[in-house]
């Protein structure tokens, strides 16, 4: 195992510094920072010189790479255009964004999971069509329109829950915004779990299970819904990096400043550290999920080992 986890984290290097050196490239070569530092003012020709130099812009793309790669190895992701550090943007939106998809995954694990195992086992049955049409319309309905339709109902009309999050986001007011982000997600992973279930549930080692006698929540949770995991397990582990990133449309609606909301402003107002730094860390994330998820395969199915 141990072999196996070093062999995966080297071969996480190159796929590390392609990911970056594309997405330094589209951020760099593709825009002009320093004309989006000063808006719709034409900046100074000596003036702008003299920013390109500070900012290492006056060097060719690929020295600029070594350079910002460097810097990060240092802790040091650049400098924002309003002054401020990236890493301590990073120190106050990640926190938040974490909390967030931590909500999302236990609502898009507990639920999905849950609709699936029953879907599953009472496949062709109304329970089973119910939980495919509901899903069908979650997935079909945009985020933005879940997200204000129960943002009104909830904090607006009903009152039950803040409309907005405070700056502080504590973990009670995350759940509404948590269970937006989740819906999309919660209702792929009710299909997965259903479709797994219902091919499963006429194996040979379920029926052995049942022969001999075991009851049958054990043959669901220690047999059936063990094996069936696997595919669920793949989606929710490449599903945290995305969570992160792709909570922009979440964070919009109900005011949340985490990495959708630092993101969104920094591809506005063309504020290349910051959308390159948050970037790259969500890079590391994606990585480090999917090495999780190769090592939790072992675990849910013994029968898997890594040399």
């Amino acid at each position: 195992m141990g072999r196996y986890v070093i062999r995966r984290l080297l071969q996480m290097i190159p796929v590390f510094i392609g990911s970056t050196f594309l997405i330094f490239f589209m951020v760099y070569a593709l825009g002009d920072p320093v004309a989006a530092l000063f808006g719709d003012k034409a900046p100074d020709p000596a003036t702008a010189a003299r920013i390109r130099k500070d900012l290492y812009l006056d060097q060719p793309l690929w020295k600029q790479y070594l350079h910002y790669m460097g810097q990060i190895f240092k802790g040091d992701f650049g400098t924002a255009f309003n002054g401020q550090s990236v890493t301590e943007l990073m120190a106050s939106a990640f926190p938040v964004t974490l909390r967030l998809t931590l909500v999302a995954i236990f609502f898009e694990i507990v639920i999905g999971i849950t609709l699936g195992v029953i879907s599953g086992l009472r496949r062709g049955k109304s329970v089973d069509t119910s939980v495919l049409v509901l899903t069908l319309v979650v997935i079909s309905v945009p985020t933005f329109v879940t997200g204000y339709l129960l943002q009104y109902l909830f904090g607006v009309k009903w009152g039950w829950v803040r409309p907005t999050v405070s700056p502080d986001a504590p973990l009670n007011e995350l759940i509404l915004p948590g269970i937006v982000l989740a819906l999309v997600s919660l209702a792929y992973v009710t299909r997965l779990s259903r479709t797994s279930i219902a091919e499963n549930v006429k194996a040979d080692y379920v029926r052995t299970a049942t022969a001999k006698g075991l009851p049958r929540s054990r043959v669901v949770t220690r047999h059936l819904l063990r094996n069936s995991l696997i595919p669920v397990v793949t989606f929710i582990g490449t599903d945290i990096g995305a969570l992160m990133g792709g909570a922009i449309v979440t964070e919009r609606i109900f005011n949340i400043h985490g990495v959708g909301y630092q993101l969104y402003q920094g591809i506005l107002r063309n504020n290349s550290p910051t959308v390159v730094g948050f970037v790259t860390i969500l890079v590391i994330v994606f990585l480090l999920a999917n090495l999780l998820v190769d090592l939790l395969y072992a675990v849910l199915d013994p029968r898997i080992r890594y040399a």
